[in-house]
């Protein structure tokens, strides 16, 4: 094993930097990198540089084509991760050889950039959102009636949970529009048990695919309670669920486990909520895998492309990480949500 030197100076650079030798196996890295990566440098050395890629393989095909003379070659938004973390981080990357290794220079970006355009829905998709949620009103309003007029013919314990349930549902997605045509302070957060909003999404599943998909509940028990809005995580994870559905999956495991010692974007936090949604569908294209939380970006021609972005927004305003892994046949969103303040690291 080969020592590879850093250029001088760059242990002090705040540019989150990494060198490794010819074959592309990591000897080092600034400080900047490894709290960008949320590890010790020392958990770095020895891994393939292309085994921190979290989502696809351009760094390793990179390494084998790029020619050492050229002028460093950037690839736009890749997906980092320490292998076997949740947590991911994206970065524009250029890749430069040095004496005799290669130098690894990252640039972090939001994983919700795209270009200038950052994250916000334009103007005019705006305003036809609004539109669409005017006109929406009108066929809730019937659904619900046609709800209560079962509701008063039907009075057997089936057909009053049934009735009950397309009550609720029209309700929350009457507030949502709300949301859309008329923005409000977001509801304050309060103590909630997220299994109850769990089987709420697996009811929905139950009713919407049937027999198709086996839906499984894999829940820690002894988990506490988090604070947050009920209704905007189970919008978030039926999202999950009804993507999974629609992939033609043919099972659906919703798993929650209690995560120590979880970075969260810049902050560590001693206790986490981990809910996992895992589902055997054809996966999500390699050619999307970058950006799968964009707005209006599907892999299907009749997908509004909006269901994992609100995903992602409802993370945001509990503070939690989203992230994907993917493969025909296997698919892991992962949500992260704090349960204690932030721990020293």
């Amino acid at each position: 094993m080969s020592d590879v030197a850093p250029p001088p100076g760059v242990e002090q650079l705040a540019t989150p930097i990494a060198w490794g030798d010819a074959e592309g196996v990591l000897r080092g890295c600034n400080p900047a990198f490894a709290r960008w990566l949320g590890v010790g440098q020392r958990r770095l050395l020895g891994l393939p540089l292309g085994s921190l890629e979290a989502q696809g393989d351009r760094i390793a095909t990179w390494l084998e084509v790029v020619d050492v003379a050229s002028a460093p070659p950037r690839l736009r938004r890749v997906a980092m991760a320490l292998p076997g973390s949740a947590e991911t981080r994206f970065a524009d990357l250029w890749l430069t050889w040095h004496e005799s290794g290669w130098l690894l220079e990252a640039h972090p970006v939001d994983e919700f950039a795209d270009g200038e355009a950052g994250a916000a829905l334009p103007a005019a998709v705006a305003a036809a959102l609004k539109g669409l949620a005017h006109e929406l009103r009108n066929p809730l309003a019937g659904i619900k009636g046609g709800a209560q007029l079962l509701a008063r013919k039907h009075d057997d314990a089936a057909s009053t949970e049934l009735t009950t349930l397309i009550q609720t549902e029209v309700d929350r997605l009457a507030e949502l529009l709300d949301r859309l045509m008329s923005p409000q302070p977001a509801t304050p957060h309060a103590p909630l048990n997220l299994h109850a909003a769990l089987d709420r999404v697996l009811r929905l599943a139950e009713n919407d695919a049937g027999w198709a998909v086996r839906l499984i509940r894999d829940y820690d028990p002894s988990l506490p309670e988090v604070e947050g809005d009920a209704d905007r995580l189970a919008q978030a994870a039926w999202n999950l669920v009804r993507n999974a559905i629609e992939a033609g999956a043919t099972q659906v495991t919703l798993r929650t486990r209690a995560e120590h010692g979880v970075r969260i974007a810049d902050q560590v936090h001693a206790l986490a909520l981990r809910l996992d949604i895992i589902d055997d569908g054809r996966g999500i294209p390699e050619t999307l895998a970058e950006q799968v939380f964009l707005p209006l970006i599907s892999g299907r021609a009749e997908g509004s492309g909006l269901g994992l972005a609100l995903a992602q927004q409802v993370t945001r305003e509990h503070k939690g990480a989203l992230t994907f892994r993917s493969r025909p046949g296997h698919t892991v969103f992962t949500l992260l949500l704090p349960l204690e303040g932030i721990a020293d690291e």
